[in-house]
């Protein structure tokens, strides 16, 4: 699949990547979990202290998405990596490989939890496990064509898409 979203000539990766297609794929599976637990089937909705819980928890992973998200895109100068060929391994990217993907992530989580219902939680994991499915059979491939051994090493100390201490 060969995206179109270069900059400049001799660019190698696609400023976006495979991103927009996976986050929106994301998004409309967990807009019909929604739909069908809470207004189709009406299943699962929690009452009492746990609509609470969920809420002020997905709060909580909306703004912790946001600034995952912003970080990774407005304040590390990936697009400029990605232009010039180099691999971005600093700052957030130290946390965690792909903090953009995550950061939405998490907003979903957290959008989705505002609903206050036990189906959602099951989501986190069906989201987490296509978002590692497309990006090892895409951007992965991709970086590992391109910077080879250093992407490899990168890989063996930050995690994918949960943000942890690197690995030393």
């Amino acid at each position: 699949m060969k995206l179109k979203n270069y900059i400049k000539e001799g660019q190698k990766l696609p400023l976006f990547g495979i991103g927009p297609y996976l986050i929106y794929g994301m998004a409309f599976l967990n807009l019909i979990e929604i739909i069908l637990t809470c207004y189709v089937f009406k299943i699962g909705i929690m009452d009492n202290v746990w609509v609470w819980i969920f809420r002020i928890t997905g709060i909580l992973l909306i703004i912790l998405g946001i600034v995952i998200w912003y970080f990774g895109a407005l304040c590390s100068g990936m697009d400029d990596n990605i232009t010039e060929n180099k691999l971005k391994s600093d700052g957030i990217y130290a946390w965690v490989r792909n903090p953009m993907y995550t950061g939405c992530w998490f907003l979903m989580i957290g959008i989705t939890f505002m609903w206050h219902n036990y189906w959602s939680i099951p989501m986190i994991f069906v989201d987490w496990l296509i978002m590692t499915l497309v990006l090892m059979n895409t951007e992965e491939k991709w970086l590992l064509n391109l910077y080879g051994e250093e992407y490899a090493e990168y890989k063996k100390k930050v995690n994918r898409c949960i943000p942890w201490f690197p690995k030393r």
